[in-house]
């Protein structure tokens, strides 16, 4: 044990705080690869196809507040709990509303009448929750947190994201909505909790042998700068949309 954590030096452990509080803060381009995940899941779970199912956790980013979420518990840190916990909840509201409209849409709208109350293997999967989809969210949330911190395992981190599978179970959800199906919500629900509770622990775990408490005093200085670069942003769009 002591050898896998033996050259996890000072600045991997800077680098992952920088890196987890930047792809967890609530910018436009975290939202709009929410909203792109949530859409491919949406129709990947209509249509019984688990390659576009896949494509969806690719794209997802709602792994990082997750973890960062985990990263704030394990330093004691308020302010990054709050501000991680912020950015999920408007995740899921966005996609499971975003989902519950684009099912609607399908059958009420363009004509997929056929894709009404039809429960096909994909979204079966996602409502019938066991033990072990949480043993499987431990598994990956100790790889992507050790990943995370590991600069050169960087390209495992795809993996984990489709082995834990965030976003279809939120998807999932607004399907219930859409047909008005409460065993959908509640199971589909049940999974994505499931799946979080396991990611946090198992990143709670890995950060805390990492000895990762040892930066907590930079944790405010990434979020004031995360928060700066994000209001350059709006006020760069701002000012573009006045010179026009």
């Amino acid at each position: 044990m002591y050898l896998l954590f033996s050259d996890i030096n000072e600045k991997n452990k800077t680098e992952a705080i920088n890196s987890l509080i930047k792809d967890s803060t609530a910018t436009p381009a975290f939202f709009f690869l929410v909203i792109m995940s949530v859409l491919m899941a949406s129709f990947g779970l209509l249509i019984n196809n688990a390659s576009v199912i896949i494509g969806s956790m690719l794209i997802a980013p709602i792994l990082s507040p997750i973890l960062s979420m985990a990263l704030g518990i394990t330093l004691g840190d308020n302010k990054l709990i709050r501000r991680s916990f912020t950015t999920l909840s408007k995740s899921i509201l966005y996609s499971v509303g975003l989902s519950a409209l684009t099912t609607w849409l399908l059958w009420s709208v363009v004509g997929g009448k056929e894709l009404k109350g039809i429960l096909n293997p994909e979204i079966l999967s996602r409502i019938e929750p066991n033990i072990v989809y949480l043993f499987i969210a431990i598994v990956a949330g100790l790889a992507t947190a050790y990943a995370r911190v590991k600069p050169e395992l960087n390209e495992a981190l795809p993996g984990t994201a489709i082995a834990v599978a965030l976003v279809p179970p939120i998807a999932t959800i607004g399907i219930g909505i859409a047909f008005l199906r409460l065993d959908i919500i509640s199971g589909a629900l049940s999974l994505f909790i499931l799946n979080a509770i396991g990611i946090i622990v198992a990143s709670m775990f890995m950060f805390s042998m990492m000895n990762i408490y040892s930066r907590k005093k930079i944790v405010a200085t990434s979020i004031k700068q995360a928060e700066k670069e994000h209001e350059e942003i709006i006020k760069k769009a701002r000012q573009q949309k006045q010179n026009k």
